[in-house]
């Protein structure tokens, strides 16, 4: 039993996610698609897909990202579980036909999201009622792709979170851990972002919260694959 993870930077990988996996004895194969646009023939084995963040735009004409939506739209419509992280999320949408482009305002840093009626019958987010600070790094947003059920929103950002068919997409990342956080600061290709930074990120601010977030989440989801052998929690 293993799920696949499209890697699009290494400094963006589970975080989060992966103790998730690991608590269900789930394992997991990282896709590097940047080195290796070429899908892994054995993709449909696996399962559920995971669609990490990354520097680059869903509607870039790369190798990879046309690689990567064109699965994304085979394995909703197979009904394959698929989870989409910011970069992930918007290749979601636009794999299922929504529009992906630049958000009026980078959204970086810590800030609340808060949630839809609509979130109080979902599988992942049923018992969130009150706003979460959580943290978020992207400048462009989506439209909802048909059928979606809109979850999560922000001040800056309307598009926090989806669910259509077997996918999920998330544009704010639930995933990371303080290391992550600190070590995207000093990435270059993130340099332009931290200039215009106001104030320095603290990556430790809310990470506790975040990480008891995610794993109710990610739990939620990691059990939703399996239901027959595991209860969600």
């Amino acid at each position: 039993m293993h799920v696949l993870a499209f890697r699009h930077v290494q400094f963006e990988d589970l975080g989060l996610i992966l103790p998730a996996l690991e608590e269900r004895g789930i394992a997991c194969r990282y896709a590097d698609v940047v080195a290796d646009p070429t899908i892994p023939a054995d993709w449909e084995s696996a399962a559920a897909l995971i669609f990490m963040g990354g520097p680059m735009s869903a509607n870039d004409d790369l190798p990879f990202v046309n690689a990567e939506l064109r699965l994304i739209e085979k394995a909703v419509a197979a009904s394959k579980p698929v989870l989409g992280i910011c970069l992930g999320a918007q290749l979601i949408a636009r794999a299922l036909g929504a529009k992906v482009y630049r958000n009026h305002t980078k959204e970086i840093g810590w800030a609340p999201v808060c949630w839809r009626p609509e979130a109080r019958h979902d599988p992942l987010f049923h018992d969130f009622n009150r706003p979460e600070m959580v943290f978020h790094w992207h400048a462009e947003t989506f439209d909802l792709p048909a059928g979606a059920v809109w979850l999560a929103y922000s001040a800056a950002c309307p598009h926090q979170a989806f669910r259509v068919g077997s996918a999920y997409g998330l544009q704010f990342h639930l995933e990371v851990t303080p290391e992550m956080i600190a070590s995207w600061c000093t990435e270059e290709t993130n340099a332009d972002d931290v200039r215009e930074l106001a104030s320095p990120i603290d990556p430790n601010q809310n990470s506790r919260r975040l990480a008891e977030i995610a794993g109710l989440v990610f739990g939620r989801w990691t059990g939703m694959l399996y239901p027959s052998l595991y209860g969600t929690k």
